[in-house]
């Protein structure tokens, strides 16, 4: 499923590294509405989960994914997983607005929850999740894929950590998408369902400059969402980009769209650039430009050194290892509740208060 010209079905596979032995970490999937779950169930076979057993109510789309994971049994009913005692995960990629409810009854039924970004779609959403999380003591995790997913991510994680570039003075992060409408489903389209461009895919660029900046909490200094050349499809936003100020002193700005053009050899040139006292980091995450030498590129620049580094295939995603871990022990080292929870909040925040650029009236608020 490592589709380099659908950002919808990109599933990069690894090096297995598994923190568990068979069948001591046995998790689902349910809602196979986005194609993300490949991704999301290939990290945490690789880290050693068991797949046990997949539910959609679409029989085509179960099909698919047991052709991609033959181990996992059909499930008759979402209520077979929930109430299957050795499940201890259910991951899910339900419509964008349709997440958190899935998670209140995998919550509920004693299970931690792993679901595709954005987590949410209102902030009342995000009020009982929390509420949700605090009742039951479940995980209510995040796949923000474009970091925990991306060697380069992690790779610049790790320079930070080490004090490559000093203090993180900016992150500046380009998200575009190629939008393959026609293999698009409809829900894809009507803003209530997918939340808008910078609920949606902003997410991730949100996730990543709290995280690089070190930072607990941010505002929102200015957003902006557009259509500019789909009309057909009134509800979409094309355009989306937002400037951010950490409660680190940095600044953020990213910009996410889907104008990718057909020419191009994958389907985002995905980049990011972080700023610090002391240095910079360009990642190009899939893709060189005008060159055929693959995904990870990373370049680094500060005092001692001017390097390109390829790290594709080199670094791994130990998210999931940790994520399992995590689940088994009751931890919080793959990523806080905190901060994917805080992600999630402002991604609907700037949504809900971006200016439009291209004259469309809104019909309806994504915080309804």
């Amino acid at each position: 499923m490592g589709n380099r010209n659908d950002g919808m079905f990109y599933s990069p596979k690894s090096k297995p590294k598994p923190v568990a032995g068979k069948g001591e970490f046995v998790f689902a999937a349910a809602a196979l509405d986005h194609g993300h779950i490949y991704g999301m169930c290939n990290g945490l076979t690789e880290a050693g989960g068991t797949l046990k057993s997949v539910y959609d109510p679409d029989p085509a789309k179960v099909a698919r994914f047991i052709k991609e994971f033959p181990q996992a049994k059909p499930a008759k009913s979402e209520g077979e997983i929930l109430s299957d005692p050795e499940i201890m995960l259910v991951a899910g990629a339900a419509v964008t607005s349709e997440r958190c409810a899935l998670g209140l009854r995998v919550m509920d039924a004693g299970k931690d929850y792993f679901t595709d970004k954005a987590p949410l779609t209102t902030l009342e959403q995000l009020e009982t999740a929390k509420a949700k999380v605090r009742e039951t003591g479940k995980k209510y995790a995040v796949y923000y894929s474009e970091r925990i997913h991306v060697e380069t991510a992690i790779f610049a994680g790790q320079l930070i950590a080490q004090g490559a570039i000093g203090k993180v003075v900016q992150v500046l992060g380009l998200g575009p998408h190629r939008l393959n409408a026609p293999s698009r489903p409809e829900w894809f389209f009507v803003k209530e369902k997918y939340g808008g461009i910078l609920c949606d895919i902003g997410s991730h660029q949100i996730e990543q400059i709290l995280f690089y900046t070190g930072a607990k909490d941010a505002q929102i200094t200015g957003s902006q969402i557009g259509n500019y050349n789909n009309p057909q499809y009134p509800d979409l936003d094309d355009f989306g980009d937002a400037n951010l100020v950490t409660d680190t002193g940095a600044a953020g700005y990213f910009r996410v769209d889907w104008f990718t053009p057909d020419g191009l050899q994958t389907w985002g040139d995905g980049r990011s650039i972080i700023l610090g006292t002391e240095g910079f980091i360009e990642q190009r995450k899939y893709m060189n430009l005008g060159t055929d030498e693959g995904p990870g590129h990373l370049f680094l620049s500060n005092g001692k050194e001017e390097t390109h580094y390829r790290v594709d295939g080199k670094v791994g995603y130990p998210f999931f290892g940790e994520l399992i871990l995590d689940c088994l022990n009751r931890t919080e080292h793959a990523m806080t509740q905190e901060h994917a929870f805080k992600a999630a909040e402002l991604c609907v925040k700037a949504q809900m208060q971006a200016a439009e650029l291209t004259g469309r009236k809104p019909k309806i608020s994504v915080q309804m």
